[in-house]
C-alpha cells in the first residue's frame, strides 16, 4: 500500500555545502539613510539591510568597532561609496 495517499512524495534533498559565515558588519550611510552590509572574509558581500533594525543591536553587542573603511582591502567591497562616506563607517569584525 502506498502511505502517500495519492499524493507524490517529495524528492530527496540535495546537501549542498552552507555558505561561510558573515566576518563583517559594516554600517554606512548611503543617500541619507544607514545601511548595515555583511561581508565574508574575503570581502564579499552577502547581505544589506537598514541598519535600525534590532538584528544591527544583536549582532553587534559587546563588539568593539574600528572607524572608518578607507584601506585598500575595501576598495572593492565599498565602490559605490564617497571616501567620506567609507571614513565615516563603523566596521564590526564578528565572532564566527
Amino acid at each position: 500500500m502506498d502511505h502517500g495517499y495519492g499524493i507524490e512524495t517529495h524528492a530527496r534533498h540535495a546537501q549542498t555545502p552552507l555558505r561561510p559565515a558573515a566576518r563583517y558588519l559594516v554600517v554606512i550611510e548611503s543617500a541619507g539613510s544607514v545601511l548595515a552590509r555583511l561581508f565574508l572574509d574575503t570581502r564579499v558581500q552577502v547581505a544589506e539591510f537598514d541598519a535600525s533594525t534590532e538584528e544591527t543591536g544583536s549582532m553587534t553587542h559587546g563588539l568593539t568597532p574600528v572607524q572608518g573603511a578607507a584601506g585598500a582591502e575595501w576598495d572593492s567591497a565599498l565602490a559605490g561609496h564617497s571616501t567620506t562616506e567609507r571614513a565615516a563607517a563603523t566596521v564590526y569584525t564578528l565572532s564566527v
